[in-house]
């Protein structure tokens, strides 16, 4: 393993927007914008599957202060999607601004401009529309070959090709395999089939989906939004809208809160269409009602697991079938499902001589799904981790041991994971490590605690990814500033997660100076470079590389200029930070007079824009142990001990990565106990509000503790690797395995709340 000591890179420097934040000065979407906007609000669907009849806005348009009304009439009718992924999206076409077929509880039906929200609002009650109301479907198991089509217009389009088939309700189908599974299941001693529900948990971001936009000065739409996509952003409105990418420049201010949901262009369209129409600035602010019943949530999926073992505790075969809800739109939906196998079988590389992973991917007639931190690893790892461990207790063994024998491990090829190599793999570390930190030896085995109380533990790891492979762009532009300082211009999103931040530490480390001489800007499509945007947990290790070349070239240009300046050839000088120094002479000029030299009678440039895109994606792996204290009379969970280890190289910044475990572990814990997504006979949302939507808070989380064991990823900046999503992905195995350890139930749907415990209890218990 490769270490070496760096002056910044590595240390938990203080976020460079925290006083910013911590003063409460204006920094988000609705701060930074004009306050004489128009405000667009929208009609939704009441119904879950119609076709609008009529539709009469007369009344509505005669309110005193309405601009105008929008109908599907009055939109472009080419079909794009939402979701930001990199053309040729593998996500369909299959939305209009606004369509006459409303294929969910929510969908949109008309769009209103007004100079106040009230004039907005008093006009979305005078709308009047008549619809024929269609049966929906509400069951995803049933929506394959289903006789009711969620899309059977004839302009459905595929921009990839994933295996979807509109006629079929299908959005993506594949399989892909590795060995004669069939003949090791066949062959094995012991043979599990289980079958998991995870719900479609909300992001529940501080700040909900809000988009400004206006004519800038050349007539070009300009996009103000809380997104972390600013470039697909821009080529989303250009197709939805029918005007070229030109004429259009989106930027993001700080973001309250994204995890995925602003990878989604959610509401960027309607004020953008609202401000063509009227040539004004216009500003659509979802309410948190909207946010829940119209927003990005994760993907309902259903995982079958087929685990074949010997008695010994070898897992030589995994077989997993994922059928994950998209919704009524397929943003994300072909990609999503793909991290559920291949995001998961991995773990189990150590030994496995076979494995199958297959899917399907169906529309519903419910809220469209999109990306949310895991992507599809945060399920699909939930349902093996837990046949793992019902395979331990079933043999009797400790399910660390289980997992020392089994896991992937330095060196390892993984055929499950496109046939990479586990170059930088502290797994079988962090296992060591968390079990001696959480002291596994004493709190697995089940204490009854009296009064009906027992207290239990649970296990689990996961893997995640460093970005997408093969696709993933990062660019990043470093230029000297004219006093010796350096400015950053970046397009990935920083949305809390202290990318401007870690970014900025990388070039203090190539630069040798201090953070604080670093300025950083981003994201904005007309200034920053392009990038692919703050997704896929790419932005340490991809953004992060592109830094890393800038820095090294605009050394070398730095030192070009210094020699012009001393009268020699650049490779007899050397770069020292604030100063280039000629080595045979030892003569000295200062950045600052570099800078100044850069211009003036220069044809030497002193800044660099590089570019990173990666054959790999190195996972980053963790280990979460839980412990749990589970009332027997309630079937109420208290979590008291959390401990986790991740290997996630080398950490760039320990305090930002340690937040985002804690923050990530806190969503988990979340989603297994708590958080829930029901709807009713109709199709329409039960939890539209934080009121039925129930948020773990600190007192759910109990004591914490994350810690790393470092690896040296070769393709990443500073040997780092990703952080932001892994941390997600342990609390719902672990939790469940020590519901099981305090009560002989194995929950397989999550959430796993207390009355599905007290109910699930034998009666003597």
């Amino acid at each position: 393993m490769e270490q070496r000591q760096y002056k910044t890179v590595g240390k938990s420097i203080r976020k460079k927007d925290s006083m910013q934040l911590l003063l409460g000065k204006a920094v988000y979407t609705d701060d930074v914008t004009p306050k004489d906007a128009l405000v667009v609000k929208i009609l939704r669907s009441p119904h879950a599957n119609a076709m609008v009849r009529s539709i009469n806005t007369a009344v509505a348009k005669k309110v005193p202060g309405v601009v105008d009304v929008y109908t599907w009439e009055d939109v472009p009718q080419t079909r794009f999607a939402i979701a930001g992924q990199t053309y040729p999206e593998p996500s369909p076409y299959d939305r209009l601004i606004i369509d006459r077929h409303v294929r969910f509880v929510g969908d949109v039906v008309a769009i209103i401009a007004a100079e106040t929200e009230k004039a907005a609002e008093k006009a979305k009650k005078l709308i009047k529309v008549e619809y024929d109301i269609l049966e929906p479907v509400l069951d995803f198991r049933t929506a394959k070959d289903n006789k009711i089509l969620v899309h059977p217009e004839g302009d459905w389009f595929p921009p990839c090709q994933v295996g979807g088939d509109p006629k079929r309700n299908l959005v993506a189908s594949e399989t892909n395999f590795h060995g004669d599974v069939d003949a090791v299941m066949a062959d094995c001693d012991i043979v599990l089939d289980r079958t998991y529900h995870t719900k479609a948990f909300n992001q529940a971001m501080m700040e909900t989906f809000r988009t400004y936009t206006d004519l800038d000065r050349y007539g070009r739409l300009h996009v103000i939004s809380s997104t972390q996509i600013v470039f697909h952003c821009r080529r989303i409105l250009s197709r939805a809208l029918g005007i070229p990418k030109s004429r259009i420049r989106v930027e993001k201010p700080r973001i309250g809160g994204g995890f995925g949901a602003k990878q989604t262009a959610v509401c960027e369209v309607y004020p953008a269409f609202v401000t063509l129409k009227t040539g004004r600035a216009a500003q659509l602010i979802y309410t948190r009602e909207e946010s829940q019943i119209a927003g990005s949530p994760r993907h309902e999926m259903e995982i079958r697991v087929r685990l074949g073992a010997s008695k010994d505790g070898k897992i030589r075969v995994l077989d997993l079938y994922t059928l994950s809800n998209t919704g009524a739109y397929g943003e994300h939906g072909p990609t999503t499902v793909g991290l559920s196998g291949h995001k998961s079988i991995p773990l189990y590389t150590g030994g496995l001589e076979a494995y199958r992973f297959s899917y399907d991917v169906v529309y519903t007639n419910l809220q469209a799904a999109g990306a949310y931190r895991g992507y599809g690893a945060t399920q699909g790892i939930f349902a093996l981790e837990t046949t793992v461990n019902e395979l331990a207790e079933q043999l009797g063994m400790d399910p660390t041991v289980i997992r020392d024998m089994n896991m992937v491990k330095e060196g390892m090829v993984m055929p499950a994971y496109y046939g990479e190599v586990a170059n930088a793999c502290a797994l079988d570390r962090c296992m060591e490590h968390c079990r001696q930190m959480f002291g596994w030896a004493e709190k697995y085995p089940v204490r009854d605690m009296g009064n009906g109380k027992v207290r239990a533990a649970g296990v689990a790891m996961a893997m995640q990814g460093s970005c997408i492979s093969h696709v993933d762009v990062g660019s990043a532009t470093v230029k000297l500033s004219d006093d010796g300082t350096y400015n950053l211009i970046i397009g990935a999103a920083d949305m809390g997660t202290g990318c401007d931040t870690i970014l900025a530490q990388m070039v203090a480390e190539c630069m040798d100076c201090d953070v604080d001489d670093v300025a950083v800007f981003g994201a904005d499509t007309d200034v920053s470079p392009y990038d692919s945007g703050s997704y896929a947990s790419s932005t340490t290790y991809i953004t992060g590389k592109a830094v890393e070349k800038a820095c090294t070239d605009l050394r070398k240009q730095i030192c070009a200029v210094a020699a012009e300046m001393m009268n020699c050839q650049p490779e007899e000088v050397v770069f020292e930070g604030k100063q280039v120094r000629r080595v045979n002479t030892q003569q000295t000029v200062s950045l600052e007079d570099i800078s100044y030299k850069s211009q003036v009678f220069n044809n030497q440039a002193v800044q660099v824009t590089a570019t990173h895109s990666s054959p790999v994606s190195p996972p980053p792996y963790m280990v979460g142990m839980v412990e749990i204290e589970l009332d027997k009379e309630t079937g109420q969970v208290t979590i008291l001990d959390y401990m986790a280890v991740v290997d996630c190289g080398i950490p760039v910044n320990p305090a930002l990565a340690r937040t985002q475990t804690e923050g990530g572990l806190v969503q988990g814990i979340g989603h297994t106990l708590m958080e829930n997504v029901t709807y009713d006979h109709n199709g329409r949302p039960m939890e539209s509000s934080f009121m039925q939507y129930k948020l773990p808070t600190r007192l759910d989380m109990g004591k914490l503790k994350v810690e790393f064991e470092h690896s040296y990823e070769p393709t990443g900046p500073f040997g780092a690797k990703s952080i932001g999503e892994i941390v997600i992905n342990t609390p719902a195995p672990a939790i469940v395995h020590a519901i099981y350890r305090a009560t002989g139930v194995w929950h397989r749907e999550i959430p796993v709340t207390p009355e599905k415990i007290a109910m699930s209890l034998p009666e003597n218990q």
